[in-house]
């Protein structure tokens, strides 16, 4: 004979109930429990607590992967901006060149004032001899000049023989000049001042060029000395 179906809770022959089943199953207490995991998930027991990871250690970088402040060089150790030496790299200013100092002065051509005043007397000196002369003494003070100087300094040398050789040369044609005047009486009375004229400006020139140190050679000029 078949037994007719038992109401949910009533229990089964040989097993008592289990009051805290909700579905009043016997024997399945966690099944109505909401925090019960699922088939297969590992329990509340297998995750590692919060904080449970190990602390980072030093060989680690920082966040960011930049190495930590410490590590970088001191600002002293970076050149300029520019990548130039700083201003202490080079030497004190000018050092690299001559002074000022470091230059003599001009000379002009000559080794020393002496050669240069002896030079201009016997340029300078022809002319006013020249005129004092009447045409007749330009030579006077190139030949003081050579004597006085010429053996010291050939600079001083070359210039007095220059005007002295210009100097003599005119002197001749001067006299010539005068023998004409006597020998036409005075009509051509104005020849000698003609001939003064040419020593007179080449020897100014001659001094000019002497002052800038150039060793002016004279037009007109027979070599009498060397």
């Amino acid at each position: 004979m078949t037994e007719p179906p038992r109401p949910p809770g009533a229990g089964d022959p040989g097993f008592p109930p289990d009051p805290t089943a909700p579905s009043g199953v016997p024997g399945h207490a966690g099944s109505g429990d909401p925090t019960a995991p699922l088939s297969g998930a590992p329990g509340p027991g297998s995750h590692p607590p919060p904080g449970g990871y190990p602390p980072p250690t030093g060989d680690q970088p920082p966040s960011g992967g930049y190495p930590p402040p410490g590590d970088y060089p001191p600002p002293g150790d970076y050149p300029p901006p520019g990548g130039f030496p700083p201003p202490g790299g080079y030497g004190p200013p000018g050092a690299g060149y001559p002074a000022g100092g470091g230059y003599g002065p001009p000379t002009g051509g000559y080794a020393s004032n002496d050669d240069k005043n002896w030079a201009l007397i016997a340029h300078f000196g022809g002319a006013v001899g020249v005129i004092v002369g009447g045409g007749l003494l330009g030579w006077l003070a190139p030949l003081i000049a050579l004597m006085a100087r010429g053996q010291q300094s050939p600079t001083a040398r070359a210039h007095a023989v220059a005007a002295l050789n210009f100097q003599l040369t005119w002197t001749i044609v001067g006299v010539l000049s005068w023998v004409v005047t006597l020998i036409t009486c005075g009509v051509l009375f104005f020849v000698p001042m003609l001939v003064w004229l040419v020593p007179l400006i080449f020897g100014i020139v001659g001094g000019v060029k002497a002052n800038e140190g150039v060793l002016y050679r004279y037009p007109m000029t027979y070599g009498f000395t060397r």
